[in-house]
């Protein structure tokens, strides 16, 4: 009896401890349940941090096997609302992990099996650019693959037809660009009225380049229930609009902002001469790691990316002007190391992460402080150091000083030369220059390094005019580079393969050659008035009447004796 009673006061105590709250959390939870089992349970710490806010169990796991273990100050301070349902405001610098701090509560409040219908997605994720779709795809993949989600990136400068059959199908997660959503929501390919989780990256950059009001015609469409999440840098006056009209009572957090530089990041401003810039450059782009080179415009970009590769420094370019598949293939190249040189526009200031950047040079200063610190924000990213340089010729100072000022930022000014020892100091290591085949070679491996002369096409002229076929008619008239062949026909293509019609069909050319051959025709040239013998087999062309003048040209038949402007005298004495 005594020990039914013992059996009885322990198993009441064991339920009244399981009874009470715990007051320390999850990780208490488990310590108790260790105590009463005596075997500890072991819980990464790290990993705990995430399942404190609220992470589920699955999404830990898959941030782990990237190596992401312990949450930035913004995904900490905005992920316990996010995953609650409620509208966010999250403000956070360049680099500050803002992709994730959205990223793990859409998929997880999508776990709940219900399918995605056709054409209709669940969650809308806005981005502004495509390389930041792109970036934020690769994030999610992950996330999506142990959810069991399906997802799809809509972006401008590529076949809209595999979007389209995709989103037939059905997606789960949509990541888009305004301008191409907007194309296929007028096409009827994408419908918006089933989106529960609205989400908008980098929203002050949207502002820049004008995309409010396309935002907001996507956001008219989506259901105004629907929970909304608004990420940037910085809180515009048009950030604040979309603020006020679209979020339902957000929560507002800020970790980091833009405005507030980072500790591990040194800045130095150099003042160079423009005849040492190019050789600067290169200098710091042969150092050892990876480098990226801002300038302010596209053909800045693209002129500097073959200045290095002249001087043996392999180096790819990224700007606006690139098709989409030579943009991801000079980023896939920087990313895999396989070229440690980016020379870009402020295209690649937002939303690209490169792991390891140690080196951020402005080749070109930004028009304004927020530029400056966007670009900056490239290197010294989780907790590590970077260097950020700056240029300055002499017309420059002042900008550069009003510049840094905006920014709050107190850089380090010198001056340098090409081959000064001040240049290894800010870039240690030995440089590593290349022939300029070699830089070509390893910037671009698939691209042929010489071109072959073009062959001309067997029988007959070329289509284009003025490319002199192998039968000697031209589509233009000489204008003394080089003796004029014979023309032979109206155009020159119809009987002798040139010119615009283009000729080439063996069968008329035969038939051509076996006319009888008119006799020689002299004609008086309308340029020089001597006169020149001219023959015409077959007469001209597929007819023997000459061609009629057609009544709309002002300019009448050039006459013996009567002078022409510009040109003199047709003919000495008036007559032939």
């Amino acid at each position: 009896m005594l020990r039914s009673v013992l059996r009885r006061t322990s198993g009441d105590a064991a339920r009244s401890r399981a009874a009470r709250p715990a007051p320390h959390g999850p990780l208490w939870v488990g310590f108790q349940a260790g105590a009463l089992r005596k075997t500890p349970i072991r819980r990464n710490p790290l990993s705990s941090d995430f399942a404190r806010l609220g992470v589920p169990t699955s999404l830990i796991a898959a941030l782990e096997a990237r190596g992401i273990t312990i949450p930035t100050p913004i995904q900490a301070a905005t992920l316990p609302d996010s995953l609650a349902g409620r509208d966010v405001l999250g403000r956070g610098r360049t680099g500050s992990g803002k992709s994730f701090a959205f990223l793990l509560p859409v998929v997880a409040r999508l776990t709940d099996g219900r399918p995605a219908a056709p054409k209709r997605p669940r969650a809308l994720i806005l981005a502004p650019t495509r390389e930041l779709a792109s970036q934020l795809e690769e994030s999610l993949v992950p996330l999506a693959k142990v959810a069991g989600l399906s997802y799809l990136t809509v972006f401008g400068g590529v076949n809209q037809n595999p979007q389209v059959r995709a989103m037939a199908k059905g997606v789960d997660v949509l990541i888009a660009c305004p301008g191409r959503l907007l194309d296929l929501m007028g096409q009827g390919a994408i419908d918006l009225s089933a989106v529960t989780i609205t989400v908008i990256d980098e929203a002050d950059h949207m502002a820049d380049m004008g995309f409010l009001p396309m935002v907001r015609r996507i956001l008219d469409k989506t259901p105004a229930k629907g929970q909304r999440m608004l990420f940037s840098a910085t809180l515009d006056q048009g950030v604040g609009v979309l603020v006020k009209a679209y979020l339902h009572e957000p929560v507002t957090h800020e970790a980091d902002s833009a405005q507030s530089p980072i500790k591990q990041m040194d800045h130095h401003v150099i003042r160079v001469e423009k005849a040492d810039r190019v050789g600067i450059l290169a200098d710091l782009a042969a150092a050892p790691g990876k480098t990226i080179v801002f300038t302010r415009t596209k053909h800045g970009a693209k002129k500097l990316a073959k200045q290095l590769l002249q001087l043996g420094v392999p180096a790819v370019d990224l700007h606006g002007n690139l098709a989409q598949n030579a943009r991801t293939r000079n980023l896939e190249a920087f990313h895999s190391g396989a070229v440690s040189t980016l020379v870009a526009t402020d295209i690649a200031a937002r939303g690209i992460h490169v792991d390891d950047v140690e080196l951020v040079v402005h080749a070109d200063p930004p028009a304004e402080h927020k530029a400056y610190l966007h670009r900056s924000g490239r290197t010294a990213r989780a907790g590590k150091a970077g260097t950020v340089l700056t240029l300055v010729t002499p017309d420059q100072t002042s900008e550069v000083r009003s510049l840094m000022r905006a920014a709050k930022i107190n850089p380090t000014v010198a001056a340098a030369r090409a081959g000064d020892a001040l240049l290894t100091e800010l870039a240690p290591g030995a440089r590593t220059f290349l022939s300029p085949e070699e830089a070509q070679a390893a910037a671009y491996p698939n691209k042929p390094t010489d071109q072959p002369a073009q062959q001309p096409r067997q029988g007959g002229g070329s289509r284009r005019r003025g490319r002199p076929s192998e039968s000697g008619g031209s589509g233009r008239p000489n204008h003394g580079d080089g003796p004029q062949q014979p023309r032979a026909g109206r155009s020159g293509g119809r009987s002798g393969g040139g010119g615009r019609s283009g000729g080439g069909r063996a069968a008329g050319a035969v038939a051509r050659r076996l006319r009888p051959a008119a006799p020689a025709v002299r004609r008086r040239s309308a340029r020089s008035g001597a006169a020149a013998a001219e023959f015409r087999p077959g007469g001209w062309g597929r007819g023997s009447a000459p061609p009629r003048r057609s009544r709309r040209w002002r300019t009448p038949w050039p006459r013996p004796g009567r002078p022409q402007p510009g040109r003199g005298a047709t003919g000495p004495a008036g007559r032939p």
